[in-house]
């Protein structure tokens, strides 16, 4: 095997360790953050909440959407009204169904 190969070789595998630990370090060290929003879930999400939560869902979701179509976030607007609406009412109906 080519010494180059070995050396890229040995730097992929030194490189992917590392990201392995703190992947582990960081779940770790999360496990703990997170019981807080569980014991939040536990009681149940309001339609309320769930509206919160759908509305930004749903406008990071178009925002992927425009960006991706290449019409920028002008782009077919009445098309991209539509379509936030339907999301917001769909994703808020699941969200309070789910949760």
């Amino acid at each position: 095997m080519d010494p180059d190969k070995r050396s890229e070789l040995r730097t992929w595998a030194v490189v992917l360790s590392v990201v392995g630990v703190l992947i582990v370090a960081g779940a770790w060290f999360a496990l703990p953050l997170l019981e807080g929003g569980v014991e939040t879930l536990n009681a149940g999400v309001t339609l309320k909440t769930a509206a919160l939560w759908s509305f930004g869902v749903t406008v990071l979701l178009l925002i992927v959407f425009a960006v991706a179509a290449g019409d920028s976030l002008i782009g077919e607007l009445q098309f991209m009204l539509a379509g936030f609406f339907v999301f917001f009412v769909i994703i808020t109906l699941l969200i309070a169904w789910i949760f």
